[in-house]
Order: C-alpha cells, then structure tokens, then sequence
C-alpha cells in the first residue's frame, strides 16, 4: 500500500522559512514523480512543483519559483521542499502527491495534475503571519 506522510508545516512569520518533507512508501516501481500541491481556504487547489523520480526534472509554478526549491532523497524515500521568503499568501494546506509516471514534471504539471494524482497525503498546515 503506497502511503504519503507530509511534515514540516508550521506557523512562521513572512519573509521565513519552512522546509517540508514527504515520506514515501509502499511503492513497487521506480518511476514516479511527486508533486506538492496547496490550498487556502476558499480556493482551488494549485500545483506548486513537482520533481520526476525518472529523470530528476522539476517544476514549479511562478508564484513560486525562485523561492520554493524541490528536492528527492531517493535512499530516503523523501521529497523535501524548501519554502523561503515565505508570504502571507502562502498560508495554505500543503499536500504531496505522486504519479506513477515517466513523464516530465513539466507535462505531469501542465494540464490538470491534480486529476493525474495516483496518491495523496493527508496535507500539512503551513500558516505565514504579516
């Protein structure tokens, strides 16, 4: 059975910093990419990034990008990321998902990814004070 355990959320104020972790197991198959996804109360769900397990591409969205860094420990089984210069507008659940996939995380991301989701974690509260 393929589980999904996201830590590391937290309260923190802006301009901060939180790293999040996802603890992957169950899995039978090498190629998977897993994706983290947000959502505030009141809004949908956005993908925020995503890194391939096939071919260690990346992904991120642009309220994100050169803030938020993804990274896989494959030993571990764990996809962490590092969230800086944290904004209020980041408060939000934060979840990891996976797809098993050899796709891109460009393509995984492109089109609908929370449809794409094989597996979810049960998400992690990330809560960013002005």
């Amino acid at each position: 059975e393929v589980q999904l355990v996201e830590s590391g959320g937290g309260l923190v104020q802006a301009g901060g910093s939180l790293r999040l972790s996802c603890a992957a197991s169950g899995f039978t198959f090498d190629d998977y990419a897993i994706g983290w996804f947000r959502q505030a109360p009141g809004k949908e769900r956005e993908g925020v990034s995503c890194i391939s397990r096939s071919d260690g591409s990346t992904y991120y969205a642009d309220s994100v990008k050169g803030r938020f860094t993804i990274s896989s420990d494959n030993a571990k089984n764990t996809v962490y990321l590092q969230m800086n210069s944290l904004k209020p507008e980041d408060t939000a659940v934060y979840y990891c998902a996976a797809v098993v996939t050899t796709a891109q995380a460009m393509d995984i991301m492109s089109n609908s990814p929370s449809a794409a989701m094989d597996y979810w974690g049960k998400g992690t509260l990330v809560t960013v004070s002005s």
